[in-house]
């Protein structure tokens, strides 16, 4: 897998060389254990990196046990420490990174949702153009009817990748789009349909109870459907990502979560805060503008990553 962070400029300091500085400053202070003001450095330093507060207060609460019990002695101790819980949270719970397939009969359908600007659009191509590849015939449904651009976007989208598009009029019903989607899925033996939902802000209620209306009318038109309803986040944004899931997962049952423009920063730590909030796994990752820049998620790396960033 493709590195997750953007690379560090030259002369910054990593996150866990911060953590050394406000907390494991020398070997004393991992004998005698930490102080208030160091554990105070620490939880600092980790919800500045959008770890979020939950998760903070269980990596602090370790690296004070540790310091406590004597039973790690250097800083290569705490971090390795750390990485290891870090890990344990993602892979607590919901925490299969694959992607569900049907193999029940019919298509598979995937239900992408997120607000305005997360990188919606070009998600559903680099999956679509993943999918592909891999030699499954593919579909993608236009379900934002509200703008004609987001359409005709898709549309081009799918030519370029090669597969199959259904589209419609704006201002018709996405729930009829995503209706006929699964039709033609049927009839032309179609592998798996890519439903795009229009970009809504979580604050829209009209909208938000158009995506409920899609949700239901798949599952009634085909049983188990969507096996994988996508929420799209901008890594960048941070903690409003939680905002987000907070309210797509009100309406619809999600089941897991795309981050894109990982590679546009050096905050990893919104990936473990939204795992411990709400248990949803990170599918995949966006690293860079390339169709081949969708990547899946793998829970060992981020955590060997996250603290060099």
């Amino acid at each position: 897998m493709a590195r997750l962070f953007r690379t560090r400029e030259e002369g910054k300091k990593s996150l866990w060389d911060r953590i050394v500085d406000v907390a494991l400053t020398d070997v004393s202070v991992l004998v005698k254990g930490l102080d208030e003001g160091s554990l105070e450095g620490l939880e600092e330093q980790l919800i500045g990196a959008d770890f979020g507060v939950p998760a903070t207060l269980r990596l602090t609460g370790v690296v004070e046990t540790l310091a406590e019990r004597g039973v790690a002695r250097s800083q290569r101790d705490f971090l390795r420490a750390v990485r290891e819980e870090i890990v344990a949270i993602l892979s607590a719970g919901r925490s299969d990174t694959a992607l569900r397939f049907n193999y029940e009969g019919g298509p598979t359908v995937f239900l992408i949702v997120g607000v305005n600007g997360v990188g919606k659009t070009t998600t559903i191509a680099k999956l679509a153009h993943r999918l592909t590849r891999q030699g499954r015939r593919v579909m993608i449904a236009a379900g934002d009817t509200f703008r004609a651009g987001a359409i005709e976007q898709l549309r081009r989208w799918a030519e370029r990748v090669g597969c199959e598009f259904v589209g419609s009029e704006p201002g018709r019903d996405p729930a009829a789009v995503a209706f006929d989607a699964l039709e033609q899925a049927r009839e032309k033996n179609v592998d798996v349909v890519i439903v795009d939902t229009a970009g809504r802000l979580h604050t829209q209620g009209d909208l938000m109870k158009e995506l409920e209306k899609v949700h239901r009318v798949l599952g009634k038109k085909l049983d188990g459907a969507p096996h994988e309803t996508l929420a799209v986040l901008d890594s960048t944004t941070g903690q409003n990502a939680m905002a987000q899931i907070r309210s797509f997962g009100q309406l619809v049952p999600l089941t897991g979560i795309v981050l894109t423009k990982m590679d546009g920063t050096a905050k990893g730590g919104i990936v473990v805060a939204l795992k411990e909030e709400f248990d949803l796994p990170v599918k995949f990752i966006g690293v860079g503008e390339k169709m081949t820049d969708l990547v899946p998620f793998e829970i060992e790396q981020f955590a060997e990553e996250v603290m060099e960033a």
